[in-house]
């Protein structure tokens, strides 16, 4: 594949890097510096574009990628209240959109292990449930986008649940998220449920950029050739 890279910082290059061992070219690279020549690409000259940039640019790069018919793989956290938008202009334009919070296999995983377990502990409300999520320092938003997925599924299963905050807090009706940011770290993600006697906890710990990087590349190769709104689950089949 020819792949548009959309972003060329740490994950960029870890991208590149990873297309490359598996026999794609990325011929068109887009940062701060030369975003400009973006407007110059079309979909005669790439196959698929590849998005992780930061939230105020997002929207636009993959706008422009739809509108193109240019297949695009974001990966970028922090716009969400937009993402409907892009969908809609996605199927109006029959194009091809694939969004994920995190393209770690293992990560979508324990998304769904963080379902079946806020299933299982509904009915014992002795326990209260809390996230915390820790990345490096260069990481903007918080929570993660990781994060606002597992307390999505937990919200979804838990009727005494209604919303996040991202800060420790005691109301019943709400989860809240602890979010570090530290040297050199990943990702890592842990969901606690504590009750006065014990403590039951999932994490999900990365241990580089590789896994998500190489999600990215197998998503926009499964991406080709494809019409319409995609995730991780679609690409996974992950049925529980």
């Amino acid at each position: 594949m020819r792949i548009l890279l959309l972003g060329y910082g740490k994950m960029g290059k870890t991208i590149e890097q990873i297309a490359i061992s598996r026999n794609h070219t990325a011929p068109f690279k887009i940062d701060l510096e030369n975003y400009s020549s973006l407007s110059s690409i079309t979909k005669d000259q790439v196959d698929v574009a590849i998005e992780f940039t930061q939230p105020e640019s997002a929207y636009n790069n993959v706008k422009y990628c739809i509108e193109q018919g240019i297949p695009v793989v974001c990966g970028t956290t922090g716009w969400l209240e937009k993402k409907k938008e892009l969908e809609e202009l996605c199927r109006k334009n029959g194009s091809a959109f694939f969004y994920a919070s995190n393209f770690s296999v293992g990560v979508n995983l324990f998304f769904h292990l963080n379902n079946i377990l806020a299933k299982i502990m509904n009915p014992f409300p002795e326990y209260e449930v809390s996230m915390e999520e820790i990345h490096h320092k260069q990481k903007l938003d918080a929570p993660s986008g990781t994060a606002i997925t597992l307390a999505e599924g937990i919200i979804d299963a838990t009727p005494k649940i209604n919303n996040w905050v991202n800060q420790p807090t005691k109301e019943k009706n709400l989860l809240g998220i602890t979010s570090k940011r530290l040297d050199a770290v990943p990702g890592t993600h842990t969901v606690y449920y504590n009750s006065p006697v014990d403590t039951i906890e999932i994490t999900h710990t990365a241990h580089s950029r590789e896994g998500f990087a190489k999600g990215a590349v197998v998503a926009a190769e499964w991406l080709v050739g494809k019409k319409g709104v995609f995730g991780m689950d679609d690409m996974l089949k992950i049925n529980y």
